[in-house]
């Protein structure tokens, strides 16, 4: 007999992982599980939620964004003046206090996050070396479970081992690292790239068979050859890609070989508007959509999947694990500029932007992510994602899916667009809507299913109790930008828009089966090359807040 027994009644429920569409239904809860309903009479709820005529959804999934790690504290640093504007977090009897910005602090992200209906969050890049400090600001960051994608795309041993053509001993290292770091998915950005940024100035690589600097690999063979070590290790999450040549006129065409080179292997391509651009290369004017032939690839191959990193106009940062594209950014803004080289395994950089509706460029990336999501036919294989903050915060969500379901509203805004925008992009002739089944899709119930979540994205007996209940009105922004209730493991922490509770939630990782002989050669190489002791690199799980191994085996499509 449970200590608690919570009741939500007669709520109308969208549940599309398990093919419930609007559906008047109770639902109960039991030590932060959903449960079956009582079969003895006698047995009564502790509590029950009437939720006639309002909408019940599972907890909001953000499959990627940038919330942890240096370069979050970084962001923060590099605008002081955001941190002093008058929209902060006051501290009350449940809650710490906390700045805004384009990256609030760790106690604002946790808060305004469930504050809009979501449970659980990745963060998309973490250098193996900065898992540590990710850690401990997951430990920081509340209402949510968490975890994060390991940077591998540049790394050295990864690039050795694919040079000296040793899969076995590859698998072995995506293995121990994603243990080592606690992390969730292999991570590749703009793979061999960036590796080529450190060695020469404005440095990249323009293809995928373009050969990385003293490791004579190819991007190609990065892609293929982690995707199958992945797949071998069956993942929950296969490899998580950022492509090559981000943001670039004419990128398009490395988007597609990218999406080829995964030979029908799984692949998660991510913020795919940054990659959907027609035009000649470093031709800004000459930039144009690319997504009906990308999107056709997709619809095509149910083994690839996306998010879409929707640009919105406004003030935000960029910061990414891809340092020439930050080098690029700061020269076209002409602000200020972070650059940092993580040894042996990747970089990053952050720097301030401003997307402009009247900009022709800025206007395109608005529009080609809309296009994404109305030209991909399964909302099974798109996710909702601003990159935040890099497109966007993620606040903005609740404006996104205002532009999915309401087209009156969208071609309203387009018209407020730079007017080349409606020849070099479909969106003014694109007239399908969204239903709340296919949002609870793209936020819900798609990403879980991609991160191979058994127990997230959806209200079947045995889930974890996370659920969003909603007021429905005409105006769907305002539905969602203020739930009316929000139960994190079987707790109410947010009713009324009154924040109630704000325990820590849990951290996600997997621990994959490797052979544990290659440890010997990691060491060796590790103790040579590194500047810290090999026995001061792997996180230990009495250093995390509640971890949660999700188990491999666990992936699905």
């Amino acid at each position: 007999m449970p200590s608690s027994l919570l009741k939500i009644s007669q709520g109308t429920v969208y549940d599309p992982a398990n093919g419930i569409d609007g559906e008047v239904r109770d639902l109960w809860v039991a030590d932060g599980r959903i449960v079956s309903a009582p079969t003895d009479l006698a047995v009564k709820p502790t509590r029950t939620i009437d939720a006639r005529g309002l909408v019940v959804m599972p907890g909001g999934i953000d499959m990627h964004c940038h919330i942890a790690g240096p370069k979050a504290n970084t962001a923060r640093k590099m605008c002081p003046e955001e941190k002093r504007s008058p929209e902060v977090v006051y501290r009350t009897a449940k809650t710490r206090s906390g700045t805004m910005g384009s990256v609030p602090s760790t106690f604002a992200t946790g808060y305004k996050y469930a504050g809009m209906g979501y449970t659980t969050a990745f963060d998309a890049a973490i250098p193996p070396l900065m898992a540590r400090h990710a850690h401990e600001e997951f430990a920081d960051t509340p209402c949510l479970d968490k975890g994060f994608y390991v940077l591998m795309g540049n790394n050295h041993f990864v690039m050795q081992s694919i040079q000296q053509n040793e899969p076995q001993k590859l698998k072995a290292f995506i293995a121990w690292l994603l243990s080592a770091t606690k992390g969730f998915a292999p991570k590749l950005v703009n793979p061999g790239g960036v590796e080529v940024w450190k060695h020469r100035q404005a440095g990249n690589v323009h293809g995928l068979d373009t050969a990385v600097d003293h490791f004579g690999v190819t991007p190609r063979q990065i892609i293929s050859q982690v995707a199958q070590a992945a797949a071998e290790l069956v993942l929950p999450h296969p490899v998580h890609i950022h492509c090559n040549n981000l943001g670039m006129p004419g990128n398009w065409e490395t988007t597609l070989a990218t999406m080829q080179a995964l030979e029908g292997r799984r692949g998660h391509l991510t913020h795919i508007q940054f990659h959907s651009y027609g035009g000649g290369e470093g031709d800004e004017n000459s930039m144009n959509s690319k997504v009906v032939p990308l999107a056709e690839y997709v619809n095509s191959h149910p083994n690839v999947t996306i998010d879409v990193g929707q640009v919105l106009f406004g003030e935000t940062i960029a910061m990414t694990g891809d340092s020439p594209l930050a080098y690029f950014l700061s020269n076209i803004y002409g602000g200020k500029w972070f650059s940092s080289d993580i040894e042996m395994e990747a970089g990053c950089g952050v720097t301030p932007i401003k997307y402009k509706n009247k900009s022709l460029v800025h206007a395109l990336q608005w529009a080609i992510g809309l296009e994404w999501y109305l030209l991909v036919n399964d909302p099974w294989q798109v996710v909702m994602s601003t990159d935040h903050p890099n497109g966007g915060s993620f606040l903005a969500y609740p404006q996104i899916i205002r532009l999915l379901m309401d087209r009156t509203y969208r071609k309203d805004v387009l018209k407020t667009c730079h007017p080349l925008v409606g020849e070099r992009s479909t969106l003014a002739d694109l007239d399908r809507e969204y239903t709340l089944s296919e949002i609870a899709i793209i936020t819900r119930a798609g990403p879980a299913r991609i991160l191979g979540l058994k127990n997230k994205g959806h209200l079947a007996v045995g889930a974890d109790a996370d659920i969003t209940v909603y007021t429905p009105h005409e105006n769907k922004e305002v539905m969602f930008e203020l739930p009316r209730l929000v139960i994190k493991s079987g707790e109410v922490i947010v009713e009324q828009g009154e924040l109630r509770e704000s325990r820590i939630g849990r951290t996600l990782h997997v621990m994959p089966e490797y052979d544990v002989e290659v440890e010997p050669h990691i060491q060796n190489w590790f103790e040579k090359y590194y500047s810290i002791q090999w026995r001061n690199y792997p996180v230990e799980a009495r250093y995390m807040y509640a971890p949660e191994v999700v188990g491999c085996g666990s992936g699905d499509l």
